[in-house]
């Protein structure tokens, strides 16, 4: 047999492909799955989700005009093919990396991603958007959201369907099904039907009945509406979709190309909202990934061959593990402890509770206006709640924060993972805002974590707190290697610790910066500077004792946080400025994040662009006290 020519070198945009007939569209998938796992090997990601979208992927490019037509994909985790078919097959392998490409869609990477995707159930109401514009503008191209079911547990999701019918005539929504989480096991039959009901024939007959039907009496017409769309949901299991006002097909294998272009085709015409529902599997063509519980969701490097992760040499265990142990020993001494996290049980350590108290752990799903809100109503009859939430994601639900717990004063404690830069997942999940908008509500105590120790020390803290709402927050990775004490005391609320006593300048670390601002204080001492260390603990209540004695000893106060202006530094700067401390002449600085957003890279490297690692908090120090400093100059313009 000869061998076969690649099609994928020969693919340098979607209209390529348009060319191309079934079996050569079959042929490209399995390539374009090839060099998803080939790239993602190197750089890691999220693997499973890409590998389940790859016939979809192709033959969505291949029906439709894109990027005339409009493609969104929900929360990015699957737009790795896409990316590849779009003329960044050659930059693959900088993926997540800094200064590569986005893991997720990313507006200006390319004119294929129409919609920046981040967090989950975004993308039907970001389609309804663009097809409000189309029909304001007289155009007539189509517009495609994919959606994963996972994401139909978001609220937004049922939120922008509910507006759709009253908003646009034609918008399409894929339901990318890849837990069989809806429907049952597709087969021929369920495939067949599918094509039955998107085809042009099918519409022309309904149509033809509805116009018979307008000469019955209104309660014949209603009767045979449903008794149509009820026929048809016992078969297909649409009913709920059509209730919503959209035209429900499907369920199909999401894998047969020989269903999914001919499908396509028909609901590209169907001029109505319409949802297509198709069935993958996570992980599809790769052995390694099929076989996986979590369907190789998120991976690091690995080997092609075996599917192998590379292993991190062994090391301190990470704060969201410190995290799950500290909060299994609270309730192991008090039953009214209960854990609440909304789709992350295994990314806040959750899972590790669960194991231990699975009937006082509650995962919501994608839906953390309902997690605090249902926090709130377990406070509320007395439990000692933990949401557990990524700092980023807590930003979904921030009205429920204010309104259903703070002004209550309900004692819910917030667990806020992955607070400040997280690197290879950039902006989108940078925890860079959780400080300022915590903070600013009155009652609560918000407390960030300096070492592991101190977050085990801040879990008893919040556990023992239960006339108020308390958060803590805790970056990504590992501790610093600190033996765990036996016992973790609870923490006085309020209260910061002095590390080092100096003279000269005061350097006031809030969060895990304080490692770097005991590296600074070394720097300013071969200066001929003496420095006092101190970790806040507290950016609410402010230790405003120890803050006032800072500013009378020092010629100059450093605050620095893993967060955006307007937090800790400028907590801090109030409380100053109320108790008279600035009139003094004191000198002040705040370092933050920059007033940017970062794009993803080695976090070291992030913070030290920020000007937040040991260098950059000494050439602040330096700056404040109007000395030059070479070494850092220019570093945060």
């Amino acid at each position: 047999m000869p061998p076969v020519t690649p099609l994928l070198d020969t693919v340098s945009s979607p209209a390529d492909t348009r060319k191309f007939d079934l079996a050569q569209l079959k042929q490209l998938a399995t390539e374009v799955r090839a060099e998803t796992i080939d790239s993602v090997s190197v750089t890691g990601g999220h693997l499973g989700a890409g590998l389940g979208v790859v016939e979809l992927t192709v033959a969505l490019h291949h029906v439709f005009e894109t990027p005339k037509d409009i493609l969104i994909w929900d929360v990015g985790h699957q737009a790795y093919p896409h990316k590849i078919l779009t003329g960044r097959r050659d930059r693959m392998r900088t993926l997540r990396q800094g200064g590569g490409l986005s893991g997720f869609t990313k507006r200006a990477e390319s004119e294929y991603d129409a919609f920046g995707a981040a967090h989950a159930a975004t993308s039907i109401s970001a389609a309804l958007g663009f097809c409000a514009a189309r029909d304001a503008k007289g155009e007539d191209n189509k517009v495609i959201a994919v959606i994963g079911d996972g994401s139909m547990s978001a609220g937004m999701a049922y939120e922008a369907m509910n507006n759709a019918v009253e908003t646009t005539g034609q918008l399409i929504v894929i339901l990318n099904d890849n837990d069989m989480s809806i429907a049952p096991p597709v087969g021929g039959m369920s495939a067949y039907l599918a094509r039955v009901v998107s085809s042009g024939g099918y519409q022309s007959l309904r149509n033809l009945g509805k116009s018979m039907s307008r000469v019955f009496p209104k309660s014949l017409q209603e009767a045979a509406r449903k008794a149509e769309e009820y026929a048809r949901g016992m078969v297909t299991g649409g009913t709920f979709f059509e209730e919503l006002g959209f035209q429900y097909v499907g369920p199909i294998d999401g894998h047969d190309l020989d269903a999914l272009v001919p499908v396509l085709e028909n609901v590209k015409e169907i001029n109505r909202p319409v949802l297509l529902h198709v069935v993958t599997q996570k992980g599809k063509g790769y052995a390694p990934a099929e076989s996986a519980d979590d369907k190789y969701h998120g991976v690091v490097k690995f080997n092609v061959v075996t599917g192998e992760q590379a292993k991190a040499a062994g090391g301190p265990p990470s704060y969201t593990k410190v995290f799950a142990q500290a909060l299994v020993k609270e309730a192991e001494k008090d039953d009214r402890i209960m854990a609440v996290t909304a789709a992350m049980p295994s990314g806040t350590g959750l899972d590790l509770f669960q194991k231990a108290f699975p009937k006082r752990c509650f995962d919501v799903g994608i839906a953390e206006q309902h997690a605090v809100t249902f926090a709130a109503g377990l406070a509320a009859d007395g439990m000692k709640p933990f949401a557990a939430i990524y700092s980023t994601f807590l930003q979904r639900g921030y009205d429920q924060v204010v309104h259903d717990v703070a002004i209550q004063r309900l004692p819910v404690r917030f667990a806020m993972d992955r607070a400040g830069l997280v690197g290879a997942d950039g902006p989108t999940h940078a925890g860079s805002f959780d400080i300022g908008f915590m903070g600013a509500l009155p009652g609560m105590v918000l407390m960030a974590a300096a070492d592991e120790v101190e977050l085990a020390r801040m879990v008893a803290t919040a556990a023992a707190i239960d006339d108020r709402p308390s958060a803590f927050r805790y970056p990504r990775g590992e501790g610093s290697g600190l033996e765990m004490p036996a016992v973790n005391e609870p923490l006085e609320i309020g209260k910061g610790r002095v590390i080092r006593e100096g003279t000269a300048v005061a350097i006031v670390s809030f969060g895990t910066r304080l490692a770097e601002s005991l590296k600074a204080a070394d720097l300013l001492a071969a200066r001929g500077l003496s420095a006092t260390v101190v970790d806040a603990r507290f950016a609410k209540p402010l230790d405003i004792d120890l803050l006032l004695r800072l500013a009378r000893e020092h010629e100059a106060l450093i605050t620095v946080e893993e967060g955006a202006m307007g937090g800790f530094g400028g907590f801090v700067l109030q409380a100053l400025a109320e108790h008279g401390a600035l009139d003094r002449g004191l000198k002040v600085r705040t370092l933050t994040l920059p007033d940017v957003f970062q794009d993803q890279d080695n976090p070291d490297l992030m913070y030290a662009q920020a000007g937040l690692d040991a260098a950059g908090i000494a050439g602040g120090a330096l700056a404040a006290l109007g000395l030059d400093n070479v070494a850092t100059a220019g570093r945060r313009a």
